[in-house]
């Protein structure tokens, strides 16, 4: 059996000029993943239209109400930072859907990654950071409403903060959240997460790993959880340019690597998103993406031998 990813075509809404950059980077991976050889066509599995109220699980449904029928008040619109459009809504629903759909095949197979999402600025009644609704956030309640995982941990490694989930769990101890991120970056106001490793500017690959492990393998002995939520966000790495970290392509695998191996050392099911990734080099941070399903992969053969 071969690791089960998650792609859909919707990923890719179309955006006036200068904001299609970063979103045809989701079609990108998924063909860089079947010429590389990396994935078959047969491991792909496309996620189902995403019911409104499940994403009231999270978001308040006058928000929801309002972005999807293209009502949000312009300066909320700003906040997120993505032009509204009928195609974009259908976009976001997508990978919300293909983040649950994720998890739940993790909880199958033990293991499984996503080539969209990790939108964790998003707040129950507002959008942040180009994130609109908060997939990591909705698909760790879903597992628990469909009754297939009742602890779930949030291991948000993405160079930003993950600030919209932490508010959305605070106080609820059946999802822990941590954040390993960048002190002085996005977003200025931190929220509190159960676990925050705030890191300073420039840290290089060393540096990045020995904290990892640091808290890590604790953690996990420490919660227990029934599933993890794995961000792998590639803005630490040192060409990105909204990242301030300095990791490089083998740190970013180091550290996927490290997450993966531990998890699934301890036992632990893994669903994976990509998280951001902006650097001016597009080839390389679809590279830097496909890090993530390179390694997942390979922790996977290893674990069905």
């Amino acid at each position: 059996m071969d690791l089960p990813l998650v792609y859909h075509a919707d990923y890719e809404a179309p955006l006036p000029l200068g904001h299609r950059f970063p979103m045809q980077k989701f079609r990108a991976l998924y063909e860089r993943l079947l010429h590389d050889g990396v994935a078959q066509l047969a491991q792909f599995y496309e996620p189902d239209p995403l019911p409104r109220n499940w994403i009231e699980w999270v978001h308040t449904p006058e928000y929801v109400r309002h972005y999807c029928d293209g009502t949000l008040d312009p300066k909320a619109m700003r906040r997120i930072g993505l032009p509204w459009s009928p195609a974009l809504v259908n976009r976001t629903c997508i990978a919300v859907s293909g983040t649950i759909l994720t998890a739940q095949l993790a909880l199958q197979h033990g293991l499984a990654c996503n080539t969209a999402g990790g939108t964790h600025h998003a707040f129950p009644s507002y959008g942040s950071g180009f994130c609109i609704f908060n997939d990591l956030a909705i698909a760790a309640r879903a597992v628990q409403k469909l009754g297939l995982a009742q602890r779930v941990l949030v291991v948000d490694l993405d160079v930003h903060q993950g600030d919209g989930t932490a508010f959305i769990f605070r106080g609820d101890p059946s999802v822990v959240t941590f954040s390993m991120h960048c002190d002085v970056n996005f977003p200025n106001q931190k929220q509190q997460s159960d676990l925050d490793v705030a890191l300073p500017e420039g840290m290089e690959d060393g540096d990045y790993l020995r904290t990892l492990a640091h808290y890590l393998p604790d953690l996990l002995t420490q919660i227990k959880p029934d599933l993890v939520l794995y961000d792998a966000g590639v803005d630490v790495h040192g060409g990105d340019r909204l990242g301030k970290l300095a990791l490089t392509d083998i740190g970013l695998l180091r550290r996927d690597m490290q997450v993966l191996e531990t998890c699934a050392g301890l036992g632990f099911p893994v669903a994976c998103v990509i998280g951001g990734g902006y650097a001016d080099d597009f080839d390389a941070l679809v590279y830097r993406h496909s890090i993530l399903h390179r390694s997942a992969s390979q922790v996977f053969r290893q674990r069905h031998l």
